[in-house]
Parts: C-alpha cells; structure tokens; sequence
C-alpha cells in the first residue's frame, strides 16, 4: 500500500462505542480507581491493567512520554519505580509536575491523573526492590538508564558481570541510583466511550481544603 492508501485507511478509521454509561461514581476518587483497575486486571484481552502512560516535562518545557508500571497505591499518591539516572527522573527534578495516562482501550476506559512527582522514602525503595525477581534486580544494575548504548552486547556483559558478582539465590542490594516516585494528584479524570462520541467524563479537584474532592462533569 503507498502513502497516500496508508492516509486514506488511517482517516477512515473509526469505531463506533458501547452503551456503557459513566452515571455516577464514588466521592473518592481513589475508590473509583480501585474499581476500575479491578475491573481491568480482570479483562483478558489487557496485558497489563497497571501499565500507565507518564508524561514530564523537563526546565526547557520538552515534553516527552513513556509507559511505567504502577506499583502502588498508597498515602494519597501512585508509585512507579525507576533509575534516578534516567531522563524521566532527571525532569521530574527539574519540573515535578507530570501526568500519567492508563489506556484502558478494551474497555473504552482512561484515566487522566495530573499532579506532583516525589522521591519516596529509601526504606520503601529497598522494601519493594527486595520483592523483584532476581533477574530484574540484576537488571536495575546492568542498565545505566537513558545513557548512550555502544551495542546490545555491551548491556549482556554488564548483565554478565552483576549476575557473577551476586549469583541467583544471593541477596541482590538495591542499587543507589534506583528508587521510587509517588505522584500525589491534584486531578484524576474518568472517561468511558459512549455512542455518537458524546463520551462521558468526569473529573476530580482537589478541594481548597486539599483533604476532600471537587467532582465535575465536562463535555467529551
């Protein structure tokens, strides 16, 4: 197929959604996000329910997205962990406002949580690295995240050489560079499809009094 097929099938393409309804949802925003990832690690057809989009942006306003895994859901806020070496951790500390998106697409679900990226405390992030497999935890060593690669063979032999110094079976230290961020949010949005495009989504404030939610509906 040319270019001009490939523009022609992507203008095309279109899907028209469910009659699921998003009528009401609870006060807390943090009981709605429960449900539905609940709800999505139970879909057969999504890989994986806490996979979640984060986007930063650095102290030049460059905007750049990955996909992180969340790890966590706890003292207001949702936890990834990661190289602190990395270039999402080296914008968090420049900008630590960022937003994570979770692409429910076999649900025609997202969710849209907007807020501040922290550090966690050291002893969460050695807690958490204690419980990975083995693999990954000499992985955390061998990657010397977001730096320029010379060859895949040079990332094995790291690999190579932190599985020689602690062997399978070995307590694995977590690697100082490496720990986690909880994102406390300021907003958290819901949107299911709906049919004709009119989408329903409902969003969550922070109250002035920070402790409660403000809920407002807006148009798709």
């Amino acid at each position: 197929m040319d270019q001009t097929g490939i523009r022609a099938k992507i203008s095309a393409m279109r899907r028209s959604y469910g009659e699921v309804g998003l009528e009401k949802l609870p006060a807390d925003p943090f009981v709605a996000f429960e449900q539905w990832m609940v709800e999505a690690a139970a879909n057969e057809i999504i890989v994986e329910a806490n996979a979640m989009v984060l986007s930063t942006a650095d102290g030049s306003g460059e905007i750049t997205s990955r996909t992180v895994l969340l790890k966590d859901i706890s003292q207001g806020g949702f936890t990834f962990f990661t190289n602190y070496s990395s270039r999402k951790a080296q914008a968090i500390a420049m900008n630590s406002q960022v937003t994570l998106l979770f692409p429910w697409y076999a649900m025609e679900r997202q969710v849209i949580i907007s807020g501040q990226a922290d550090k966690i405390s050291r002893e969460e992030s050695e807690s958490y690295f204690a419980t990975r497999p083995w693999s990954s935890q000499i992985g955390a060593w061998a990657s010397a995240q977001s730096a320029p690669l010379s060859s895949r063979e040079e990332l094995e032999m790291r690999f190579k050489g932190a599985s020689e110094k602690w062997p399978e079976g070995s307590v694995v230290p977590t690697p100082p560079h490496w720990g986690g961020f909880r994102v406390i949010p300021e907003s958290i949005e819901f949107w299911q499809g709906r049919y004709s495009r009119l989408h329903d989504r409902i969003r969550y404030h922070r109250s002035h009094t920070k402790s409660d939610w403000d809920m407002q509906r807006y148009f798709p």
